[in-house]
């Protein structure tokens, strides 16, 4: 058996690529966003309330779907000045946004476990 043609190949860890590091922090964002979604939802639901006010309006306007709609504005945004810098560059657009989706998701589950 061959690994000649393995799509995945293990590489030292001081070998990773900006393209590689920006994959990984991609895959961050969508956890940081369903973590910060599901953790907003869950708050409400316990009375406690949004303290962005964006999101605040798109929830209380929409539901789910409004902060879905922030998130994705917020994803489109990101995928448009990724196109503007050159590509050792681009890991700090998923970074730029996982980072305060994360804080979020931490902030949160800290309050509700407050409530509980």
């Amino acid at each position: 058996m061959s690994s000649e043609g393995a799509l995945w190949r293990l590489r030292p860890i001081g070998d990773i690529t900006s393209v590689d590091l920006e994959r990984l922090l991609w895959a961050v964002v969508v956890l940081a966003m369903i973590a910060d979604i599901a953790t907003t939802f869950v708050g409400l639901h316990l009375g406690l309330s949004e303290s962005n006010p964006a999101a605040r309006g798109a929830i209380e306007g929409y539901g789910i779907a409004g902060m879905l709609a922030l998130k994705g504005f917020a994803i489109g945004v990101g995928l448009g000045c990724r196109l503007l810098l050159e590509r050792q560059y681009r890991p700090i657009v998923p970074a730029g946004l996982a980072v305060p989706w994360l804080l979020a998701a931490v902030l949160n589950v800290y309050t509700i476990s407050a409530v509980l």
